[in-house]
């Protein structure tokens, strides 16, 4: 088996060790060396040098992301966005409560908070993590550190900061921490405020400004049992821009606590988990860079137990039994503008008294057969209520036609007992027809996984994997119930510009995969490969199909689609490749590292052939790395190539290749580190293909049309972190 101790940037967790991780404390973790299973990535960090958003940390273990907001972005796995990614933080699930998923999971951590990550993507263990379809990612911060003595002291601190040039960007990071040998106290903190970033032509690319700051308070106590820790949480985000979205985040203030209580026994483990997690969440307008005047507000929590046992059965083989609550309330309204015929004077109830609860149960059973072979299996079941009271528009006494100010008239869909043959984009008609149907649905899922490892010889592994994973609708997917032009662009986290009406009885995703990893380690251990592959059929995908169409700017390049979310089949599949190499030592020049990967991914609807939206081309990396006395230095190339394979739909744009070149350096003393990095070295100009449209530079000038997003030109970055 290989060691891969001279490779400290990335850990490789197997399943195994991501289950135990579950039940002890994520620093326990900081120098394993296991090697990967059914893509499962691992990383511990405590540098702090990682500032701002969590994306720069994620991305090195194959996390895409859909461009969103400055620390809003949405993880992609394996093609597949949004919900259908589980993301935990701290164990707990926080689900988005905005129309356009301007506040998901993980921006509510900074990446100077965490303390470990890890990637499943695809086929993962059913204790990983359900309602998902995708994969999860699981970020941790809770880490409780003691001391030698009995007497509570300073154990220890840091203070972190970071400018980035190409957006004028200012974050600072603290951490603060005292202990004894039974008791930690524990405080982090972060703020970030960025400007709009420019890209490689020198043009600000309007709307990516944002401010943010991130606070937490962790107490552990233990004794040589058992431990309890108490987490408490506040986030303020007073301004966040949007610009591939028709909204900006106006205002996010959150407040959060997490306890968790874990012993154990003689053969067994008990954790248990309690998380309360509450949100008020705002949208409009803040700046001249993207103008306008329409006040949307949401108010949601998330309530959640967690209780799981694992019991050995013999040395090597063990079981998991645990069941799980989640419940997600949400109130979304658009406040009455006074004085305006088209937003008032009324309210606009989006969605009113939301509830999204699931109750879970799973069985995990897992083996170390014999020193070859490894075996996880299990299964789970959740029963996922989704309902929501009765809803109201700007005005219940007039036809609300004449709030279709951005589109021309035509013929459009509606919810509840309308159906697709309707022609209304009358509100108040919708409204009604809302109310009077059923908005209340119970659908009953079973997941279950199937991981094999097989050490063939001591440098060849082969890994297999087997999952029937499912995810229920979201309430905005389900209930989202405006027609009109105006109603149907709030909705949506795709950022394409386009109008989105939801269905009440849309049907569960169920997802099939298939993956299989093939390891080769050099016998000297010099160099290690690994090759996946991996398909997953999706039976009721939701996906959308085209209602009606509207532009706004009556030109040939500004035409959009209002769509109502529907079920469909899909496939998608892929293949990876990872290269790591010892290249070169010398005590002259020190240890020289290789990595390099290939990544390709393809989804498509089965019934048009329609490739699905937001699918990452073709890319590759190559990067070289050195490290000599306290110096790493790096230097890293990426290659993205063109995007031609487009959904159609949704009028997605195609992309050219690009490449991107990054250079830094790392200096490290006793409590000081220091680092340098160029960005985008050679200040390409390139747009993402993942990035959605730009409605901001569409309001300032509409000649161009929808326009790609262009991602960030060169940036000069300098970061320090000093302990104390």
């Amino acid at each position: 088996m290989a060691d891969l101790s001279n490779t400290p940037i990335t850990h490789l967790f197997t399943p195994l060790t991501f289950l135990i991780s579950s039940i002890l404390p994520p620093a326990v973790f900081a120098d394993n060396t296991s090697l990967e299973v059914i893509e499962v990535h691992g990383h511990a960090q405590n540098k702090h040098l990682a500032l701002g958003s969590s994306e720069s940390l994620l991305s090195d273990l194959g996390v895409d992301f859909s461009a969103a907001g400055g620390v809003s972005n949405l993880p992609i796995l394996n093609g597949l966005m949004g919900d259908r990614v589980k993301v935990l933080v701290d164990g707990t699930d926080v689900t988005a409560a905005c129309a356009n998923h301007m506040n998901p999971p993980l921006s509510y951590i900074s990446a100077n908070q965490i303390t470990s990550y890890n990637v499943v993507a695809g086929v993962s263990p059913v204790s990983a993590g359900g309602d998902n379809i995708a994969g999860v990612i699981s970020v941790n911060s809770i880490s409780p550190q003691y001391s030698d003595s009995s007497e509570l002291g300073w154990h220890s601190g840091y203070v972190s900061a970071k400018y980035s040039s190409v957006d004028n960007g200012r974050k600072l990071g603290l951490g603060a921490r005292l202990a004894s040998e039974t008791f930690s106290l524990n405080y982090q903190g972060s703020f970030s405020d960025v400007d709009s970033y420019e890209d490689g032509n020198g043009d600000v690319v309007l709307d990516t400004l944002y401010r943010a700051q991130n606070h937490s308070l962790t107490a552990a106590i233990r004794d040589d049992k058992q431990q309890l820790v108490i987490k408490l949480t506040h986030q303020k985000i007073p301004y966040q821009g949007f610009a591939n979205q028709y909204m900006d985040m106006t205002d996010n203030t959150s407040y959060g606590a997490i306890a968790q209580y874990k012993r154990s026994f003689g053969n067994s483990e008990l954790e248990g988990q309690v998380n309360w997690h509450s949100v008020k969440h705002e949208m409009g307008f803040f700046s001249e860079e993207k103008t306008g005047m329409m006040p949307m507000k949401t108010d949601a929590q998330d309530i959640s137990t967690q209780l799981k046992w694992r019991i050995a059965l013999d040395k090597n083989s063990s079981i998991l039994l645990a069941q799980e609550y989640y419940n997600y309330s949400i109130d979304d309204w658009w406040p009455g503008i006074e004085g305006s015929t088209m937003m008032g004077p009324d309210d606009y109830v989006n969605i009113n008294n939301g509830k999204r609860d699931r109750i879970a149960a799973f069985a995990e059973f897992e083996s170390q057969i014999n020193t070859k072979l490894w075996l996880n299996a299990g299964v789970r079941i959740e029963s996922i209520n989704t309902q929501v009271g009765e809803v109201q528009s700007y005005n219940d006494g007039m036809s609300m036609t004449d709030m279709d100010d951005m589109s021309d008239m035509g013929s459009m869909g509606s919810m509840g007992s309308m159906t697709m043959s309707d022609t209304s984009t009358d509100n108040t008609v919708a409204a009604q027809n809302f109310n009077d149907g059923d908005r209340d649905k119970t659908d009953t899922i079973v997941d279950a996984n199937l991981l094999i490892n097989y050490q063939i010889t001591n440098y060849d592994e082969l890994q297999f994997g087997l999952a029937r994973k499912n995810r229920a609708p979201n309430l905005y997917e389900r209930y989202s119930w405006g027609v009109s032009t105006m109603a149907t662009t709030m909705i949506g986290w795709y950022g394409d510009g386009n109008g989105y009406i939801g269905k009440p009885d849309l049907d569960v995703e169920t997802a099939h995969t298939i993956s299989a990893t093939y390891i080769k380690s050099a016998k000297d251990d010099r160099w290690r490969l690994s090759t996946n592959v991996w398909y997953t059929d999706v039976s009721d995908y939701i996906d959308a199909d085209i209602v009606r169409s509207f532009n706004s700017y009556d030109l040939d390049n500004t035409a959009r689609n209002i769509f109502q979310f529907t079920n469909v089949d899909a496939i998608l599949y892929g293949a990876k490749i990872d290269l790591t190499a010892n290249i070169y030592e010398s005590k002259q020049l020190g240890n020289w590292q290789l990595h390099a990967n290939l990544t390709n991914t393809r989804g498509k609807r089965d019934d048009t052939n329609q490739p699905l939206y937001q699918i990452k081309p073709l890319q590759t990396q190559l990067g070289i790395s050195q490290q000599i006395g306290r110096f790493e230095n790096a230097l890293s190339w990426q290659w993205v190539d063109t995007k031609s394979r487009v959904d159609n739909n949704r009028f997605e744009n195609q992309t050219d290749s690009y490449s991107l070149v990054n250079l830094s350096s790392k200096a490290t003393w006793d409590a000081l580190t220091l680092s340098a990095e160029v960005s985008n070295v050679f200040d390409e100009y390139y747009q993402l293909p993942l990035g959605g449209v730009s409605i901001a530079a569409l309001k300032q000038d509409s000649s161009n049309g929808f326009e790609q997003l262009a991602g960030q030109g060169r940036s000069y970055n300098v970061s320090v972190s000093y302990a104390f």
